[in-house]
């Protein structure tokens, strides 16, 4: 698009700017469609990479090569969810929680689509979309309709193990890392000898079962992150129930209704390895929003069973990624298998790539004679002392981990606007960020005020916080 910083073609000093200067019409539609579009469900959510190490030997029962030998490592991406969480929202709020996982085996990807419960509200796929709709938030409130869901609970008896559940700890768990996953649906083992086993996954936590403690709900991400960022990598036991192909006929409940579990006394848990998260994602976007989970993304030695909400959600799910991500969606970066089967859609809208994480330089340069800085200097010096002194505290949260340069130059556009909008701002960094010169700096702001004597930058330099510029060039004082 050319050069984006210098100013536009216009036809005069505040005139249009002339239709030969394409770059603003370039420019501008980008922000209205670089959006990827949102989940239906599980919209809310957060992840990270690691492995599938394989500990116990269970070829007997499957073929499956990503269990064919102990010590044998996988590559895994899992994601977790609200079930009606809306983006940014509240990660802990009580709701039924995703537990997804794409392992990426020698053989293709296989991905394990759970959530933190064993059961699910449904066993006919008919009430599926009416869940979902009474799970929804209501668009004129943005909230939950409580009534919406109970109504539907009410009239759905077969609910009833999920919503026990949903309700009772474990409905808001305070922390990814302190939750169980189970795969929920009955799935199949095939092994060498074509014997069929039917199968329930389970994946339980080494962290313990956290209980909410009411100050989790918004550091789901950041919570997840953070441990890994500091190397205490959260680590769950991978499991998994097995059943003789015949004794499906024989028990007292149906084994393929996903609203029961297979009671352990019956049916052990056989341990199988260790899955690991040690990788944060590198973009929130192409690692994780881009990624396409489908129960239908099975390898040979895994198959599925008569359960019908499986079966249902085999074809819904890989239809809901092609409306949201195109018919391409299998060739992003993140679904990519290992070994790449022939893409049956050939050519077609939506060509993917991985964008660059740096920020690009914001288009359009200062044209002389704009002045940015008056009007808002003189908002500032409308407001009295109280709302003044909340303007610095909220801007102060906001900058939480903002890069120290970000810091610097922001600054530096208050401190133009009105040099004590700039000080003020500096002054309340210092005392969130708890640097051991506040004191001093406050004296130092005192004195300023009475001598008029010290800058902006001394302030700033001071403060270990970068420099703050004034209005004019050079050093300008400190309002009085």
């Amino acid at each position: 698009m050319g050069d984006k910083t210098s100013p536009n073609a216009a036809a005069g000093a505040r005139r249009p700017v002339l239709l030969r200067d394409y770059r603003p019409s370039e420019a501008s539609p980008p922000g209205g469609r670089e959006a990827t579009a949102v989940r239906v469900m599980h919209a809310n959510g957060c992840g990270a990479f690691g492995t599938l190490t394989i500990t116990h030997d269970i070829t007997r029962y499957t073929t499956a090569r990503i269990f064919s030998r102990v010590g044998q490592q996988t590559g895994v991406l899992a994601r977790f969810s609200a079930l009606a969480g809306a983006p940014g929202g509240a990660g802990g709020e009580r709701d039924v929680h995703g537990f997804t996982m794409k392992f990426y085996t020698e053989e293709g990807n296989w991905d394990l689509v759970g959530s933190n419960s064993p059961v699910f509200f449904v066993r006919d796929p008919q009430k599926f979309a009416e869940l979902m709709r009474a799970q929804r938030r209501d668009p004129r409130t943005g909230r939950c309709d409580a009534s919406a869901m109970w109504d539907f609970w009410s009239r759905s008896p077969e609910s009833l193990h999920q919503v026990t559940m949903l309700m009772s700890d474990r409905g808001r768990p305070p922390s990814p890392r302190c939750m169980n996953g189970y795969g929920g649906h009955t799935y199949s083992f095939w092994n060498d000898a074509g014997a069929r086993h039917w199968v329930k996954f389970h994946v339980r936590t080494r962290q313990g079962h956290a209980l909410p403690t009411g100050g989790e709900a918004e550091s789901w991400q950041l919570d997840l992150c953070g441990a890994i960022k500091r190397g205490a990598f959260p680590r769950w036991i991978m499991g998994v129930q097995i059943m003789p192909e015949a004794d499906a006929a024989t028990t007292p409940y149906n084994p393929f209704d996903v609203t029961r579990v297979w009671p352990h006394r019956d049916y052990p848990l056989h341990e199988v390895g260790i899955v690991e998260l040690n990788r944060n994602e590198a973009d929130g976007v192409s690692d994780i929003e881009l990624a396409a989970f489908s129960p239908s993304n099975v390898v040979p030695g895994i198959g599925f069973s008569p359960d019908r909400m499986l079966q249902a959600r085999i074809f819904s799910y890989a239809d809901a990624h092609r409306e949201r991500l195109g018919a391409h969606y299998a060739a992003l970066p993140v679904n990519r298998p290992k070994i790449v089967p022939p893409d049956a859609a050939e050519d077609g809208a939506w060509r993917f790539f991985v964008p660059g994480t740096g920020a690009a330089d914001p288009p359009g340069g200062q044209r002389a004679g704009d002045d940015d800085y008056t009007q808002p200097g003189n908002l500032y010096r409308l407001m009295d002392h109280g709302p003044r002194e909340l303007l610095f505290g909220n801007i102060a949260a906001a900058m939480d981990g903002v890069p120290q340069d970000i810091v610097e130059r922001q600054l530096a556009q208050f401190g133009r606007a009105d040099p004590g909008y700039g000080n003020g701002v500096a002054r309340a960094l210092a005392a969130r960020r708890g640097l051991k010169k506040a004191r001093g700096i406050n004296a130092r702001l005192m004195h300023s005020r009475q001598s008029g004597a010290a800058t902006l930058q001394q302030v700033s330099t001071a403060m270990s916080i970068g420099s703050v510029s004034s209005a004019s060039a050079g050093t300008s004082q400190l309002a009085q």
